[in-house]
C-alpha cells in the first residue's frame, strides 16, 4: 500500500496523542474517510476541527468508551451504516494506571479497564471490521495494534499494564498469522511495540541504557509507514529488540540482573501519568 489516498481509515483513541498524529497522516494522504474514536467529547471535537481544515478527507467522529462492548458493537454499526467498510484500523486506544506493586491495587476496577480497553477493546474493535476486509478480496487492508515493549519483556510497577500488551501482542500477531495462513493475504497486520512515548501518558517514567523517551511523531511516522509496507512487527527502538532477543537467549537470572542494570527494572519508579 502506498498511501491511504482514498481508503476509509478508522482510529481509536484518535481525540489526542499518538491517535491524533495518525488521523493528521491519514488527512494529509488524501484518505477519503476518517473515522475517529474516542471517549473524550470535547476534545475530539476540537480535533476534528482541526483536521477539517487540513484537507478534503470526510471526517466522523463517534464517542466511543472501548472498554464497553455493547458501545463498541454499537459505534461498528453506526460506521458501518453512515460510511461503509473500513479499509485501514488503527487500535490506538490504551490506558495505564498506577507505580505501585501489584499487591498495593486499591482500585480493582482499574485492572478491568485496564484490560478491557488495552487487550479486549482491539480484539472486539477488529471483529468489528475484519470480516468485510477479508470478504473484500480486491481492496489491500490494513489492521495496526499499538501495544508496547511492556509486551515484550516484564517490567516491575506495571504488571497489569504488561499483561495487558502481552495479551494484544499475542492475539494481533496470531491474527496475522491467520490471516496468511487462509489465504488472505490482501490484509495485513501490523504490531507496534514501543517504549515510553512522549505524550503525556507516561509522564514521569525515565528513560534507560541508550533508550531515551521516544518522540511521539518519530513513532507516529515509523508506524505509519512501516503499517502500509504491512511489516509484521515495528519494535522501538533497538534497545527493545535487543531486550527482547536477551530476554528469549540469557538464563533468567543472567537477564534479570542485566535489565536491572541498566535501568530498565527501575523506568517506572517516578511514574506519574497523564491528570
Amino acid at each position: 500500500m502506498k498511501d491511504v489516498a482514498g481508503k476509509k481509515v478508522l482510529i481509536t483513541g484518535a481525540a489526542m496523542g499518538l491517535g491524533k498524529s495518525f488521523a493528521v497522516r491519514a488527512v494529509r494522504e488524501r484518505a477519503a474517510d476518517v473515522v475517529l474514536w474516542d471517549i473524550n467529547e470535547e476534545t475530539l471535537k476540537e480535533t476534528v476541527a482541526e483536521l477539517s481544515a487540513l484537507g478534503s478527507s470526510r471526517i466522523h467522529h463517534y464517542v466511543v468508551d472501548v472498554s464497553d462492548q455493547q458501545a463498541i458493537r454499537d459505534a461498528g454499526t453506526s460506521v458501518r451504516t453512515e460510511v461503509g467498510d473500513i479499509d485501514v484500523l488503527v487500535n490506538n486506544a490504551g490506558i495505564v494506571r498506577g507505580n505501585g506493586y501489584f499487591w498495593e491495587t486499591e482500585n480493582r476496577g482499574d485492572i478491568d479497564k485496564t484490560m478491557a480497553i488495552n487487550s479486549l477493546a482491539p480484539m472486539y474493535v477488529t471483529l468489528e471490521f475484519l470480516p468485510a476486509m477479508v470478504a473484500n478480496k480486491g481492496t489491500e487492508a490494513r489492521v495496526m495494534t499499538i501495544a508496547s515493549s511492556a509486551g515484550l519483556v516484564s517490567n516491575p510497577r506495571m504488571s497489569v499494564y504488561a499483561a495487558s500488551k502481552w495479551a494484544a501482542l499475542g492475539w494481533s500477531d496470531s491474527v496475522r498469522l491467520e490471516l496468511e495462513q487462509s489465504g488472505n493475504e490482501h490484509v495485513k497486520v501490523t504490531t507496534v511495540c514501543p517504549t515510553y512515548i512522549n505524550t503525556g501518558m507516561f509522564d514521569g517514567a525515565k528513560g534507560f541504557w541508550f533508550t531515551p523517551i521516544l518522540e511521539q511523531e518519530k513513532v507516529v511516522d515509523t508506524s505509519w509507514t512501516e503499517m502500509k509496507k504491512g511489516s509484521a512487527l515495528v519494535v522501538m527502538p533497538w534497545t527493545s529488540r535487543l531486550n527482547r532477543a536477551i530476554t528469549g537467549l540469557l538464563p533468567l537470572k543472567v537477564r534479570d540482573f542485566y535489565l536491572n542494570t541498566v535501568g530498565v527494572y527501575h523506568s517506572m519508579d517516578e511514574f506519574r501519568g497523564r491528570k
